[in-house]
């Protein structure tokens, strides 16, 4: 697969052939929802936590007298059955995270940069690097028409371009270490430098 380099500004930078084997693949929406879910999953934080019969404040009295009443028999004011007592197996701190075999994580970042190829989405450009000016950046955005933009560069993100982007909303930098598929999936364009297709490559291969 050939695809067009162009420059932030705009202009032709040549052409690049990307290999089929990383970019040219048919999109599987089962193996890429696998992995968007082992993503969102090790994401979770998993503190959620209500508080048993044990940690609820009332007195543990027994609050009346266990016959003659006419009413149920109770113990303490704690007991589930009660407002405000504790909770019955309700959540508490886990982890929601899951295995997946490594190389399925990796299918699904092939998927997920060939679901982009596929439908157009990708733009290939020469490298990443400005001055340091949100203001000059976000024209150079603006004119190209991105506007939910995920842009992967080589090994590191030019401190310049990344320092000018950080203020550009809808606009995310990341180097190709931390390409991954949530990231991805979630944006219209995927914007990569050759670098980037060079270690991208290099890594899924």
């Amino acid at each position: 697969m050939k695809l067009d380099v162009i420059n932030l500004d705009g202009s032709s930078a040549g052409s690049l052939e990307l290999g089929d084997e990383v970019f040219g693949l048919e999109p599987r929406a089962d193996i890429l929802h696998r992995v968007v879910r082992w993503q969102r999953n090790n994401a979770q934080a998993g503190t959620h936590k209500v508080k048993t019969r044990r940690e609820t404040s009332y007195s543990t009295k027994k609050i009346y007298r266990q016959k003659g009443t006419g009413g149920a028999r109770h113990g303490d004011r704690n007991a589930p059955i009660f407002r405000k007592g504790g909770i019955y197996k309700g959540p508490t701190p886990r982890s929601h995270g899951h295995e997946l075999p490594k190389k399925v994580r990796k299918l699904g970042l092939k998927l997920a940069l060939s679901a982009m190829a596929k439908s157009g989405s990708l733009v290939i450009i020469e490298n990443a690097e400005t001055d340091g000016k949100t203001s000059a950046l976000a024209k150079q955005v603006k004119n190209l028409g991105w506007k939910r933009a995920l842009v992967i560069d080589g090994a590191s993100v030019n401190e310049g371009f990344a320092r000018a982007a950080r203020n550009i909303e809808g606009l995310d930098v990341l180097p190709s270490v931390g390409a991954n598929v949530f990231d991805i999936l979630k944006r219209d364009t995927l914007v990569i430098t050759k670098a980037g297709v060079e270690a991208l490559e290099a890594r899924l291969k």
